[in-house]
């Protein structure tokens, strides 16, 4: 049974037999609810009802990580306080906002810094902000009042095929928001987590706003959105763009802003300035403009989001974050944790290092040795295509090649020049779904600043990635359709040049 099903038939059964305290009556329910959910966690989180006083008086509960247990919850390691936040509760008929703002309250969070409150239907998460103040995290609201919360309690399986997974991830969010945030497969499900959240948004409604895009996607991909499962994918790429637009930003954002840095916050909004590709730009600004984020209630997620990425330890994070494999640090393991269904619909399985080496470095053998081409790879006349390129990995491993062949020949400084007239001539990529493609993009891009051959944004220069459709684009059209967008238009023409006009000398990528 769903942790949130069995919540609320607790409670019902408390509440119908009118012999409770309005207030602790409830706590059983609530640790359980808790607990249930704690315990998927790495490491498990416990709720305690009835915390001693170390300091602050006595909250109604508090959660702690299973290391500060030594046997059971009445063995708690000594002066052990909840790393992951106390507890305040009060009654059904109470306003959880108004008594996060009690002096009580602001007392628990002075001494615990973390403090979720609910009157069992509302929960309100007060913790610290990047500048150590005091402020409301993130909210949940089961229902809309009292009376509404027990119409509700009675229908309880209604409520969780509504509000089920949302309210679970709201809840483990609560437990993990204390937790360090270093690592790259920390942060995706913490990003994973609210994209959750924006597309459980998104589906409660229609999208009128947005049906200019669907139609250019349709038009420029050459492919339909039809049916539960197309609405269900259009819904899920328009989420992976925008919060990889995001992440992107906040990468690109952050090699300019050193991890010393601690007044300088990034900003969201801001994201499009990061994203060079007119496409890309295009992208996001038409899924992230103001007006349809308010009309789908994302704002308040994105912001959660913003949070989440300014409180990341930067120097930790990318220390971990190898940039040339965002497909296994990053990609996969959010698209595990936002859509598992549509990973695997889509097939996005990390390929192993070693495979993507192996086939990079066989075809760079038989340029030389089977058709006499001194230079593999880095030979100016080899043009390089991977036609379903995904995040890219195939065509970073291609670049490392090119970057080593050039080492290996010295003139150390044009090799940065030559590398860079190769990734900005003659090495393609095409990428069908909009959110690989912002990977690839951010991958290849990356890749070449590490190399000292960094693009340059006021020369708009990019790396030959195009959002298109490999099976077309081949062939003169006499009369293509126009599209809605002049960037989408810009990048069909674009990219059904280099298809007809380019003489493609390798095919390399995954499927084989």
């Amino acid at each position: 049974m769903h942790p949130l099903e069995t919540y609320l038939q607790e409670l019902r059964t408390v509440h119908s037999a009118h012999a409770g305290v309005k207030e602790t009556s409830y706590y059983p329910a609530l640790a359980n609810l808790l607990d249930e959910v704690g315990k998927t966690l790495k490491p498990k989180v416990k709720c305690i009802i009835h915390l001693q006083d170390t300091g602050a008086g006595l909250p109604d509960g508090g959660l702690f990580t299973e290391e500060q247990i030594k046997n059971d919850v009445n063995d708690l390691l000594a002066g052990a306080v909840p790393t992951r936040g106390a507890i305040e509760a009060k009654p059904t008929s109470a306003d959880a906002w108004k008594i996060a703002e009690s002096k009580q309250v602001k007392d628990y969070w002075s001494h615990y810094r973390q403090v979720l409150v609910t009157n069992y239907r509302d929960f309100v998460l007060l913790g610290a902000d990047v500048d150590g103040n005091r402020t409301v995290l993130e909210t949940y609201r089961l229902a809309s009042d009292e009376h509404d919360f027990w119409l509700k309690a009675a229908h309880p399986r209604a409520v969780v095929d509504q509000q089920g997974e949302s309210f679970k991830e709201f809840l483990k969010r609560v437990m993990l928001y204390q937790a360090s945030l270093a690592t790259p497969k920390d942060l995706a499900w913490f990003l994973a987590s609210y994209a959750h959240e924006a597309k459980f948004r998104i589906e409660a409604g229609e999208l009128p706003a947005l049906t200019g895009i669907r139609v250019a996607l349709e038009q420029a991909l050459g492919l339909k959105f039809e049916g539960k499962r197309g609405d269900h994918f259009f819904r899920s790429t328009l989420i992976q763009t925008l919060f990889y637009g995001i992440f992107s930003a906040w990468v690109l954002w952050s090699k300019k802003h050193l991890p010393t840095d601690k007044k300088t916050r990034f900003e969201w909004r801001m994201s499009a300035q990061h994203l060079r590709v007119p496409i890309l730009r295009k992208l996001f600004y038409e899924v992230a403009e103001p007006g349809q984020l308010e009309t789908m209630n994302l704002p308040e997620v994105l912001d959660w989001a913003g949070a989440v990425l300014n409180r990341v330890d930067r120097a930790a994070f990318f220390a971990n974050f190898e940039e040339g494999h965002a497909v296994q640090y990053f990609y996969e393991p959010f698209l595990e944790a936002f859509d598992p269904e549509l990973r695997k619909d889509l097939g996005v399985w990390y390929t192993p290092v070693e495979v993507v080496k192996y086939m990079v470095a066989r075809v760079d053998a038989e340029l030389r040795n089977t058709l006499g081409v001194e230079d593999g790879l880095a030979d100016p006349n080899v043009y390089i295509l991977d036609p379903c390129c995904g995040t890219g990995a195939y065509l970073v491993e291609v670049l490392r090649k090119i970057a080593e062949t050039l080492g290996d020949k010295g003139g150390d400084g044009l090799a940065g020049q030559d590398l860079k007239k190769a990734a900005l001539e003659r090495v393609f990529g095409f990428e069908i779904l909009p959110a690989p493609f912002v990977v690839a993009h951010l991958q290849l891009g990356l890749l070449l600043q590490s190399l000292g051959a960094s693009l340059s944004e006021s020369k708009h220069e990019r790396a030959r990635v195009f959002l298109t459709n490999a099976l077309t684009g081949w062939e003169p059209v006499k009369h293509p359709k126009q599209l809605v967008f002049q960037e989408m238009e810009e990048e069909r023409e674009e990219a059904d040049r280099e298809k007809r006009d380019t003489t493609i000398l390798v095919i390399l990528g995954n499927p084989p």
